[in-house]
C-alpha cells in the first residue's frame, strides 16, 4: 500500500472489453462512449482513449469544458457535447471541434452566431419522447432541423433519452417503448430531409435490452465502466467492474462491551471486538448514507462498516477473533479474494444507483490507471 489515504486503480483492460461487448450488443450501429462527469469518476482522459480503443466509435460528454479537458489530453476523436452551452460555450465548442445537442431556438441561434469558415456548426436535434427534460416536443422537431439548417448550421443528428430503459420489469417497463414508438415515427422524413445525419436513442440499459432500437448509433456511460444499468449483477450482462477502490487499516484497538466507535454513538460494541479505522469518510465519495450500513473487504472476508461515517474516517468491527494489524488494506469496492463487494451493491445499500457512487468518488483519492 503506498501512502495515499486511499487509491482507486482503474482497470482499462476491462473498460475495453466492455467497449466491445458494448459493440457486440449495438450491432452494426456506432458506439459512442460516455465519458462526462470525469468518465463517471474514472478518469476521463483515460477511459476515453480506452473507450476507443475498444470499439468506440466518438465520445459523449456534458459540457465544454469537458471536451476541452479530452482534447488537451490528446483526444482527436469525434466529441458531442449533450447539454445546453450559453454565453461563450458555443464559440469554445467549436473552436473545440465539437458537436453540440439542441434542442430549443436559442441553441440553434447560439450554434450559428458562432460557426465561422472553418468552424462548422454541427447539430444534434434532440426531441422529448417523454424523459420531460431537455428537447423540443416531437410535433416540432422537424421545424426546429430546418431552422438549424436555414441559420447555415449542418443537421448531423436526431435524438432521443430514454427514461425507463433501465426497468425491464415493473409497471413502468413498457414506456421506453412508447418512447421509441413516437421517436420511429419521425424518422423517414427526417432520414429523407438530411440522409447524412445519424439517428440515435439507446443509452447502455437500451442497448442491452433492445438491439432493434440502436438505429445508426448507441450512448453508452454506465455499462463501459462495468456497472450494471439494471442495478443487478454486473457479470450478469457480461461486464467487468473497471474501479477498484482500496484503503488500509490506519489502526486497530480492542473494545469491550458497550464501547461506541463515532459521532453520536449511534453503535456500540455488544461484545468484546476489535475496531478497525479505515481513512477514508464522506469526502472521499464514501457516503454518510453508508452508516452502520455497508461492508467492506478485509483479509478477504466481509466486515461491517460500524457508527457515523465522518468527513475523513470510518470505523469497522474485525470481530472478537481478531488482531492488531494496522495497515492491512481494505477494499470498499473490488474483489479480495472470494468476495467481491460492487457499486452496485453499495448503491442497493443507498437506494441509490451505481452512477452517484462511483461519481462520488472524489478528487482526494489517488487515480491509478492500468491495462
Amino acid at each position: 500500500m503506498s501512502d495515499a489515504r486511499s487509491i482507486a486503480t482503474i482497470d482499462l483492460t476491462a473498460l475495453r472489453h466492455n467497449a466491445s461487448r458494448l459493440a457486440r450488443a449495438a450491432g452494426g450501429a456506432e458506439l459512442m462512449a460516455v465519458v462526462k462527469a470525469n468518465g463517471y469518476g474514472h478518469g476521463a482522459v483515460p477511459c476515453a482513449q480506452a473507450a476507443l480503443d475498444g470499439g468506440a466509435g466518438s465520445l459523449a460528454v456534458a459540457s465544454v469544458e469537458e471536451a476541452e479537458e479530452l482534447r488537451l489530453g490528446g483526444v482527436s476523436a469525434r466529441i458531442l457535447i449533450m447539454s445546453p452551452l450559453a454565453g461563450a460555450g458555443f464559440d469554445r465548442a467549436l473552436a473545440a471541434g465539437c458537436e453540440v445537442v439542441v434542442g430549443d431556438d436559442a441553441g440553434v441561434r447560439g450554434m450559428a452566431a458562432a460557426a465561422g469558415p472553418g468552424r462548422p456548426a454541427r447539430v444534434h436535434v434532440e426531441v422529448d419522447t417523454g424523459m420531460g427534460r431537455l428537447g423540443v416536443a416531437p410535433d416540432g422537431a422537424m421545424a426546429l432541423a430546418e431552422a438549424a439548417d436555414a441559420a447555415g448550421c449542418e443537421v448531423v443528428g436526431l435524438m432521443t433519452h430514454f427514461a425507463t430503459a433501465d426497468e425491464r420489469v415493473g409497471p413502468e417497463a413498457g414506456f421506453m417503448m412508447e418512447q421509441l414508438v413516437r421517436f420511429r415515427q419521425l424518422v423517414p422524413a427526417f432520414r429523407d430531409r438530411f440522409p447524412g445525419a445519424q439517428v440515435h436513442a439507446s443509452n447502455s440499459a437500451a442497448t442491452l435490452r433492445d438491439p432493434d432500437a440502436a438505429f445508426d448509433m448507441v450512448r453508452c456511460g454506465i455499462a463501459l465502466y462495468g456497472c450494471s444499468p439494471f442495478g443487478g449483477d454486473p457479470s450478469d450482462d457480461d461486464l467487468i467492474p473497471v474501479m477498484h477502490w482500496t484503503s488500509r487499516l490506519a489502526q486497530v484497538k480492542p473494545f469491550t462491551s458497550r464501547m461506541s466507535a463515532g459521532y453520536g454513538r449511534t453503535w456500540r460494541a455488544a461484545r468484546g471486538t476489535w475496531v478497525g479505522i479505515i481513512p477514508v469518510g464522506y469526502a472521499d465519495g464514501f457516503s454518510r448514507d453508508l452508516s452502520n450500513n455497508d461492508e467492506v473487504l478485509v483479509g478477504g472476508r466481509r466486515v461491517p462498516v460500524v457508527g457515523t461515517v465522518s468527513m475523513d474516517l470510518v470505523a469497522v468491527d474485525l470481530g472478537p477473533e481478531a488482531v492488531e494489524r494496522g495497515g492491512e488494506e481494505v477494499v470498499i469496492i473490488g474483489r479480495q479474494g472470494d468476495e467481491r463487494i460492487t457499486a452496485d451493491e453499495i448503491a442497493r445499500r443507498r437506494g441509490s444507483i451505481s452512477y452517484e457512487v462511483t461519481c462520488a468518488v472524489s478528487p482526494r483519492v489517488a487515480r491509478v490507471h492500468q491495462g
